[in-house]
C-alpha cells in the first residue's frame, strides 16, 4: 500500500511486468498520460495496448532482466520514446509524441529470484526541445532563417570527404547581390533586410531537399549541391540569375531591381581539401562581379 502511494505521487511513469510481460502495476502518471486506467490494463499483456513494443530489441532486454538481473536503458537520442504518449503541451512542442528517457530493471523476491521487471518513464520533451532550439540558434542565420557560415563550412567539409570517398560529384555556387549597398543607402537597412530575407526564401524554393543554402556574410550566399556536376550547377546558377533579374522585388512598398553575380565550381579528384573548392568558387565569383549579373564557372 505504501509502495502504491509513493509510486502514484512521483512525477514519472512506473510500470511493473511479470514474466509473461503482463502488466502487474500501472501508476497514476502512466494512466494520466496514456488515457488507459490501471484497472483496464493490469493483468493483461502490455502488447495488447502497445503492439510496437513487441519487437526483438525490447524482448531481448526483457529476457536479460529476468535471466541475469541486468538493467537496460532506452535513451531519447536513440529511441525517442518507448510509449507513444501525447506531449503535455501538445500545442507548444514540435514532437508528435512525448520524448522519453526510460530504464528497465529487475524486482527480486525474498529468495533473490527476479520475479518482476520495472519500467520507469521520464518525460524529457522540454529538455530535448530546448537542446534542439540551441542547435538551431547556432546553425541558423538570425536575419534570413537559412543556415549560417559556420554550419555551411562544417557541412562542406563533410560533403567534400564523402564526395572524395565515393567518387561522386559535388558542386558549389557562390552568389553576391550586385550593388546591394545602394539599396541600404537609398532605402534604409530595413528594406535591405527584407530584400535579403525575400531573396533567401526564393532561392530556397528552387533547391532540392538535399541541397544546402547558407548566408555566407553580408549579401553573399552559398549553395552546396551534393551529387551535382559542374554543368548541372551552372544551369541552376543561370536559373537563379534569371529569376533574380526578372523578379519585381517589393519590400516595404519599395520596388527594387536586383541582380546577382554567381561563381560555380565542381570538386575535382586533384583537390586536396574543401578549402580548394571554396576558393575556386570564390575566384569564379570574383570574375563574375567584374561584369555583374552573370555566371562564371571555374574551369
Amino acid at each position: 500500500m505504501i509502495f502504491k502511494q509513493i509510486a502514484d505521487m512521483i512525477n514519472m511513469g512506473l510500470v511493473v511486468l511479470d514474466e509473461d510481460l503482463k502488466v502487474h502495476f500501472w501508476n497514476r502518471w502512466m494512466a494520466l498520460h496514456s488515457d488507459i486506467p490501471a484497472d483496464e490494463i493490469v493483468g493483461r499483456s502490455l502488447f495488447e495496448f502497445f503492439p510496437d513494443l513487441n519487437e526483438p530489441n525490447f524482448l531481448r532486454n526483457c529476457r536479460s532482466v529476468f535471466t541475469f538481473g541486468n538493467f537496460a536503458f532506452f535513451s531519447q537520442k536513440l529511441h525517442r520514446y518507448l510509449f507513444p504518449l501525447r506531449p503535455v503541451y501538445s500545442d507548444k512542442t514540435p514532437f508528435d509524441y512525448m520524448q522519453q528517457s526510460c530504464t528497465m530493471g529487475p524486482i527480486r523476491c525474498r529468495d533473490n529470484r527476479v520475479q518482476f521487471l520495472f519500467l520507469s518513464v521520464s518525460d524529457v520533451t522540454e529538455v530535448v526541445k530546448y537542446e534542439e532550439q540551441l542547435v538551431e540558434m547556432n546553425s541558423k542565420d538570425a536575419l534570413t532563417g537559412i543556415y549560417n557560415r559556420r554550419f555551411f563550412e562544417t557541412s562542406l567539409q563533410t560533403e567534400f570527404k564523402r564526395s572524395k570517398r565515393h567518387g561522386r560529384a559535388l558542386s558549389l555556387i557562390m552568389i553576391d547581390l550586385d550593388y546591394f549597398k545602394r539599396v541600404n543607402d537609398l532605402h534604409g537597412h530595413q528594406v535591405g533586410d527584407d530584400a535579403l530575407r525575400a531573396f533567401a526564401t526564393r532561392v530556397q524554393s528552387r533547391l532540392r531537399q538535399s541541397d544546402l543554402l547558407a548566408r555566407y556574410g553580408g549579401e553573399e550566399f552559398v549553395c552546396l549541391l551534393p551529387e551535382t556536376d559542374g554543368p548541372a550547377a551552372r544551369d541552376l546558377a543561370e536559373e537563379l540569375r534569371r529569376m533574380t533579374a526578372e523578379t519585381q522585388w517589393v519590400c516595404r512598398e519599395v520596388e527594387l531591381q536586383l541582380t546577382i553575380s554567381v561563381g560555380v565550381a565542381q570538386s575535382r579528384p586533384e583537390m586536396d581539401g574543401f578549402e580548394t573548392l571554396l576558393k575556386k568558387a570564390d575566384d569564379a565569383l570574383y570574375e563574375a562581379k567584374a561584369g555583374r549579373n552573370r555566371v562564371v564557372c571555374y574551369d
